[in-house]
């Protein structure tokens, strides 16, 4: 069982995180949700389009001008208050490795804390403990915040991935968040090349065997660019086939830009493992 907020998520139910960027350069929309309309109108959109979850994010992933903790908390906090009191029932997720934007996002209503960069600041998972909230556990291969990697080797990515992720939410546990509100991210393009990612990809179903249910976020990144040698804006077609990959190897949480896309491809491949019927049956019957 999965259990974020007010909802609970059955053993074989793949969850859609869907992306609300509260940035002005944010990599992919480029500011389109930054002002608060906008932002609203495409939580409105995610829900209806089949999302569970909505990620709020304050802070650009890569490098660009420097957000103060307090400029981030600006960014969401008031946004989280609102989207609590419009959409009581979906999943509020928070985007952010800094523990005083935590706690406010918390106290604003927020039931999930996102740390994409793998507990570089570990009284995150103490706020979310004392908040009982959930925590996103993921692997960055040590890299600070906002920067790219460089030349990063591995002797065993997924074994780090593992040891990294597991230990990140055995500590969460002990500190007090609860066990059924714990996800683990491989953490694709963080502190990795394209051949890591991929291969992250590839050895999914090892994180999936531990127990800890995963989140995958691969929307438009730079591996899915690199493979397919395509710009941002043109990898849509390799997100989704990643997806269906992660979904086969058994994913539970998919952070992601295009939420109906995501959605049939969720819905193709859980029919296809036997677990979803089909949304109509007359061929062949009539």
């Amino acid at each position: 069982m999965l259990r974020l907020g007010r909802r609970e998520f059955g053993p074989h139910e793949q969850v859609i995180m869907a992306i609300v960027n509260r940035t002005p350069d944010s990599f992919y929309d480029q500011g389109a949700t930054f002002r608060d309309e906008p932002a609203l109108a495409r939580v409105e959109q995610a829900v209806a389009e089949g999302a569970a979850i909505i990620d709020v994010g304050g802070v650009k992933a890569g490098p660009g001008d420097e957000v103060t903790p307090a400029e981030e908390v600006r960014r969401t906090v008031g946004f989280v208050a609102e989207v609590r009191r419009r959409f009581p029932d979906v999943v509020i997720s928070v985007d952010t490795w800094r523990a005083e934007v935590g706690e406010a996002v918390c106290a604003a209503g927020a039931d999930l804390l996102n740390d994409a960069w793998g507990g570089v600041d570990p009284a995150l998972a103490e706020v979310a403990a004392r908040h009982r909230v959930g925590l996103v556990c993921t692997h960055a291969g040590g890299a600070q915040p906002r920067t790219r990697p460089h030349r990063v080797t591995y002797d065993d990515v997924m074994a780090d991935i593992l040891r990294v992720t597991v230990g990140l939410a055995e500590r969460a546990v002990a500190l007090g968040v609860p066990r059924e509100s714990v996800l683990i991210d491989p953490g694709h393009d963080f502190g990795k090349n394209t051949r890591h990612s991929l291969e992250a990809t590839r050895r999914l179903d090892e994180m999936v065997a531990t127990g800890w249910p995963v989140l995958v976020s691969l929307s438009n990144k730079d591996f899915v660019g690199e493979t397919l040698d395509r710009p941002v804006k043109e990898r849509v077609v390799g997100t989704l086939a990643t997806t269906a990959v992660s979904a086969w190897l058994g994913a539970r949480v998919y952070r992601v830009h295009e939420v109906a896309e995501t959605r049939q491809v969720l819905d193709m491949v859980a029919t296809i493992a036997g677990r979803r019927p089909p949304a109509v049956a007359r061929r062949g019957l009539a």
